[in-house]
């Protein structure tokens, strides 16, 4: 999986849109906004260099975007989706209450929610066992699995 870095977007740009423009060059399996940059994960290295090339400083809702290979983590991770944030909840606060289940390799606040990345499968399966529907900074949270490949290999442990 090759993860590719947008800058420069338009706060009123969706994940859906970028998700869409994404796909004429291949296979889009993950797609996320925060703030004024987003996350796209392509599938193939070749479709995800053409996409920056061809997407690198074209105009999406009225600003030139930055699309670049991602810079960030490399390493595997399991992603977790930890949803019914409170206000006052910011990444330092959410990243400090999941490493006390283990290493948290990225954390990204989006709204309301967030995409937390552990980098390892049991850690992240203690913490939603022991964070889902549970009380946190006047919020009740739900955290979950981000996608299908760690459902699949919950259910095969």
């Amino acid at each position: 999986m090759v993860k590719i870095f947008i800058g420069n977007l338009a706060s009123e740009t969706t994940a859906k849109e970028l998700r869409e423009l994404f796909e004429k060059y291949g296979k889009v399996s993950e797609c996320d906004i925060v703030k004024n940059f987003g996350f796209v994960h392509m599938d193939n290295l070749s479709e995800a260099e053409e996409a920056i090339k061809n997407l690198h400083q074209t105009d999406l809702n009225g600003w030139r975007m930055n699309v670049e290979m991602s810079k960030g983590r490399t390493k595997s991770s399991t992603k977790l989706h930890v949803g019914n944030l409170s206000e006052e909840v910011t990444s330092e606060i959410l990243r400090a209450k999941f490493e006390e289940f283990g290493p948290v390799v990225e954390c990204d606040i989006v709204r309301n929610y967030a995409f937390v990345h552990m980098e390892k499968l049991a850690d992240a399966m203690e913490a939603i066992d022991k964070m889902d529907n549970t009380a946190f900074k006047a919020g009740g949270l739900v955290c979950e699995p981000s996608c299908r490949r760690i459902c699949r290999q919950v259910i095969c442990l």
